[in-house]
């Protein structure tokens, strides 16, 4: 299975940006969809995810009603829409895959996550 993230880039503070990724290879498997990020000098973070499902939603408290996975998308796909943006955001945000665990939950362990994308950097600045 191969992730393929897009859409980081440079935006002002209170700025919005999307983060895109899809699966390939064995996508004939619904898989557990999230987003971890880590910024420079700090440990890779859970951000947010979806379930296998699609049913199931997860968020970090720092995200919480600025960041939104919207539901609806093509299967192994997620898509992160990042709103209201602050330095504290600037990191390399991967994407990352997981065909374990239940069909409904969202982890945030990133030892849960089997496949993981390249990463796309995301820096918020004046």
């Amino acid at each position: 299975v191969q992730l393929q993230a897009s859409g980081g880039g440079l935006v002002q503070p209170g700025g919005s940006l999307t983060l895109s990724c899809a699966a390939s290879g064995r996508t004939f498997i619904s898989y557990g969809m999230s987003w971890f990020r880590q910024a420079p000098g700090q440990e890779r973070e859970f951000v947010a995810g979806i379930s296998r499902s699609g049913r199931k939603l997860a968020y970090t408290n720092s995200v919480k009603g600025r960041f939104i996975i919207p539901r609806g998308s093509a299967k192994n796909m997620v898509t992160l829409q990042m709103n209201s943006l602050d330095s504290a955001d600037t990191a390399v945000y991967y994407c990352a895959a997981t065909e374990a665990g239940g069909w409904d939950q969202v982890s945030s362990s990133e030892n849960m996550y089997q496949y993981w994308g390249q990463g796309t950097l995301v820096t918020v600045s004046s």
